[in-house]
C-alpha cells in the first residue's frame, strides 16, 4: 500500500547546457512537438527562399538577357511612329503593363511616373555575392552600365527611351510572405491537432498509472486498436500486465496474512488459557505475567491484521451512528490513564458546542487510541505532554494529535503510514510496535472518506485526520 501523498518522481536533473539549448517549458510534450514542427517549418521555408534567390540570381542574367533584349525592342517599337516617340502610345503601354517609360531628347521630354526616381525605376536585383568593398564596387558599376544599356533604346531622331519597373504597381499586389505565414500557421494548427490526437493515449496511460499507484487495479488502461497497437499501445499493454501482476501479488500477500492470522487465533487462545491456569506463586508469577503480555501483543497483532484487511477491501462496512466525538475522546483518555499514567496529562482542545457526527465509533476509537498511544510512547521523554485538538473546519471534522518528541526524519515521513514500516528510532521493543498503528489510522480515515497527513512539528510529530460530514 502507498501513503496518501505520492512521492515525487525520481528524475535525473538536466544539465545546464541542455536547459540553455531547450528553454521551452517541459510541462507538455505536445507543445514541445508543435514548437519543434514550427521551427523546422520556418527553417525549411527560409532555406527554400534563400536557395531559390541564389539560384535565380546566379542564373537569370545569362538566360534572360536575350529574351529581355528582344522584349525591350518590341516595347520601343510599339511606342514609336516613324522613328519618333509617341506619348499617347507610351501612356497606353504603362496602363497595360507595370512598367515606366522615360523619354528624353531634343523635342520631347516626358516621364510616365515622375514621382519615381529614374534610378529607382531602373533598379535591378543586385547579385548576392557583390558587396560594397574593393573590386565589388567596380563590378557593380559595370553591371549597372550593362543593365542601363539593356533597358535603353535610341530612336532615329535622337530621343532616348528608358524602360523600368513600376514599383508602385508591384507594391499594390498582395505580398507572398503574408500568404506563406497564413499557410504556415494553418499547417501548425493542423499539426498541433494531429499531435494532440496522436498522443492522447499518454493521458490514458498517466491516469491508469495513477489508479494503479492508488491501489485500484480494476480498470485497465484502454488500448486503441488492440489488434495492431502502435508503440503507445504496446506501452499501455505492458503497464496493464504489470498492474495485473502487482494485483495478484498483493492479493496473494493478503490471503497469506489472513490465513496465518486465522490459523494462529486458536493456538493463541489455548496458550493464554493454559497460562492463566498457572499458579500465581512468587516463583511463577514473573514468567506468567511476561507470557500473558507477549500473548496479548500477539493477539492484538492478529486483530490489527484482520481489521486492516477488512478496512482495505473495496467494500469496507462501517456502522455509522451519531457519535459524540469529544465525549469519546475523554473516555478514551481515562481508559489509557489506567495503564499509562502520563495519559492524564494529555491536553484536549475542543469546543464545548461540537455537534455529534455520523461516524463509526468503534473505528474512530481505534484511530484515536493508536494516535494517542503513539504520541505517548514517542513523547515519553518530552517536557510537554501530547496534545489532541478537535475542531470543525467548514464541513470537515479535524482531529489533530501532536507529541513533543524527537520527530521523524523527513525522508521517512511519507513511509510512516505504510504497513509494517517503523523508523529506525522506533525499532526498540519499548517504543515501537509492528508498524500497523498509523496504517490502521489511515485506513479508518479513508473508509470515512477522509484523509490522514503527517508532518514534523519541530519538535515532535503532528498527525492530522480530516473527516468529511457523513
Amino acid at each position: 500500500m502507498k501513503p496518501d501523498t505520492p512521492s515525487p518522481p525520481l528524475t535525473a536533473p538536466a544539465s545546464r547546457g541542455h536547459r540553455r539549448l531547450w528553454p521551452i517549458p517541459r510541462g507538455s510534450l505536445k507543445l514541445r512537438l508543435v514548437v519543434l514542427f514550427l521551427v523546422l517549418a520556418l527553417a525549411v521555408v527560409l532555406t527554400f527562399i534563400r536557395g531559390a534567390q541564389e539560384a535565380f540570381t546566379l542564373g537569370w542574367r545569362d538566360t534572360a538577357r536575350p529574351l529581355l533584349t528582344d522584349y525591350i525592342d518590341r516595347l520601343a517599337a510599339e511606342i514609336t511612329v516613324d522613328g519618333h516617340p509617341d506619348v499617347a502610345r507610351a501612356r497606353a503601354l504603362v496602363q497595360q503593363l507595370p512598367v515606366t517609360v522615360d523619354i528624353q531628347g531634343p523635342e520631347l521630354n516626358w516621364r510616365s511616373h515622375p514621382e519615381q526616381t529614374a534610378d529607382g525605376a531602373r533598379r535591378r536585383p543586385r547579385h548576392a555575392g557583390v558587396d560594397g568593398d574593393g573590386d565589388g564596387d567596380v563590378d557593380h558599376e559595370d553591371e549597372e552600365r550593362r543593365w542601363r544599356s539593356l533597358l535603353e533604346r535610341r530612336t532615329a531622331d535622337g530621343h532616348v527611351i528608358r524602360f523600368g519597373l513600376n514599383e508602385a504597381a508591384l507594391e499594390r499586389r498582395p505580398h507572398m510572405i503574408g500568404y506563406t505565414l497564413v499557410i504556415l500557421l494553418t499547417l501548425t494548427l493542423l499539426a498541433y491537432l494531429y499531435v494532440r490526437r496522436l498522443l492522447r493515449p499518454l493521458d490514458d496511460i498517466r491516469r491508469g498509472a495513477q489508479r494503479f499507484g492508488a491501489g485500484d487495479f480494476g480498470a485497465p488502461i484502454p488500448v486503441r486498436h488492440p489488434d495492431k497497437p502502435d508503440e503507445l499501445g504496446h506501452l499501455a499493454q505492458t503497464i496493464n500486465t504489470m498492474g495485473q501482476d502487482i494485483a495478484r501479488m498483493l492479493e496473494a500477500q493478503r490471503a497469506l496474512l489472513l490465513a496465518i492470522s486465522h490459523e494462529l487465533r486458536s493456538p493463541l487462545t489455548r496458550a493464554r488459557l493454559h497460562t492463566e491456569l498457572l499458579p500465581e506463586t512468587g516463583e511463577v508469577q514473573p514468567q506468567r505475567a511476561a507470557l500473558l503480555r507477549d500473548l496479548g501483543e500477539m493477539a492484538r497483532l492478529i486483530s490489527d491484521l484482520l481489521e486492516s484487511e477488512r478496512l482495505a477491501s473495496r467494500h469496507a462496512a462501517l456502522n455509522l451512528e451519531s457519535t459524540e466525538v469529544v465525549a469519546l475522546a475523554r473516555a478514551l483518555i481515562d481508559e489509557l490513564a489506567l495503564t499509562q499514567p502520563r495519559a492524564r496529562d494529555i491536553e484536549l482542545h475542543a469546543p464545548a458546542s461540537l455537534a455529534p457526527r455520523r461516524l463509526d465509533p468503534v473505528r474512530l476509537r481505534l484511530l484515536l487510541r493508536n494516535l494517542l498511544d503513539n504520541a505517548l510512547r514517542h513523547g515519553a521523554q518530552a517536557q510537554r505532554p501530547p496534545e489532541l485538538r478537535i475542531v470543525e473546519e467548514g464541513p470537515d471534522l479535524v482531529l489533530d494529535v501532536r507529541d513533543h518528541g524527537p520527530g521523524v526524519p523527513e525522508d521517512q515521513l511519507k513511509l510512516l503510514a505504510q504497513p509494517f514500516f517503523r523508523p529506525d528510532a522506533a525499532r526498540s521493543r519499548g517504543t515501537g510496535g509492528v508498524g500497523l498503528g498509523l496504517y490502521l489510522c489511515r485506513l479508518v480515515a479513508q473508509a470515512h472518506g477522509g484523509s490522514l497527513t503527517l508532518h514534523n512539528a519541530a519538535p515532535g510529530l503532528r498527525v492530522t485526520v480530516r473527516l468529511p460530514r457523513g
